[in-house]
């Protein structure tokens, strides 16, 4: 993947779980990268550690994506680290199992800032970099169904905010596709990580690996995957079918 040699990516919530592995895998495809953390400052230190042993930049990034000036903090050290940017991968979230006539207005707000939100306030920051260089990648992390009208008595909030992903990546694909910026979402259903595992729900009959999950990141990252946009990717082993 030598086409990806210098290519500076931002991914954020890359200490743990999917996003180290995102990040790990960009890097191994050639990508600087900026690792993202709000509280795991030792796992991303390690992140970054691993990347550097692939011959890439690296640096960590801290912040609070659920507020906007700390998520344009975190794009700006970003590309000021990197000496740019031109990859943006949104997959801070955070999960909530909780059926819907019991959450409370704290949890809702706090589900719909941490996946929606987040997500709106780095994108709208990295937009002057990618613009700039007139290239760049866009991947958001939604939820395999998600988009689709239908009830999630368990997971509303959740559903509700990824679905606004999805809107919202939708809209930023057709008004950056003249400008060589593609904005597309991987929608992970069940993975070796998540908090509830249906696995009598999945047709493959387990869960996806987090290396399965990043390399559909990567995969609308290249630069062969241009003409590609606005899509969303399921990685859910026929999970909703």
């Amino acid at each position: 993947m030598s086409e990806l040699r210098g290519v500076r990516a931002l991914v954020t919530g890359a200490a743990r779980g999917i996003g180290r592995a995102i990040a790990l895998e960009l890097a191994r495809a050639g990508c600087d990268v900026a690792v993202h953390y709000r509280k795991s400052l030792e796992e991303a230190r390690s992140v970054v550690a691993e990347i550097r042993r692939f011959g890439r930049k690296a640096l960590a990034v801290r912040g609070d994506l659920t507020d906007a000036s700390e998520a344009e903090a975190v794009v700006r050290a970003a590309g000021q680290g990197l000496g740019g940017l031109e990859v943006v991968v949104n997959n801070v979230g955070d999960y909530l199992y909780k059926p819907i006539e019991t959450v409370s207005p704290k949890e809702w707000l706090a589900i719909l800032d941490s996946n929606l939100n987040s997500a709106f306030f780095v994108t709208q920051a990295a937009l002057p970099y990618l613009r700039q260089r007139r290239w760049g990648r866009v991947i958001f992390l939604g939820y395999a169904g998600s988009g689709q009208i239908t009830s999630k008595t368990h997971i509303t909030p959740y559903f509700v905010a990824k679905t606004g992903v999805v809107l919202y990546a939708k809209a930023l694909a057709r008004r950056l596709a003249g400008e060589g910026i593609t904005v597309n979402v991987v929608s992970p259903g069940v993975a070796e990580n998540s908090v509830t595992k249906p696995l009598d729900e999945l047709p493959m009959g387990r869960p996806a690996t987090l290396s399965e999950v990043a390399r559909a990141v990567l995969f609308f990252v290249r630069r062969d995957s241009g003409y590609l946009t606005g899509q969303v990717l399921e990685v859910s082993g026929g999970w909703n079918l």
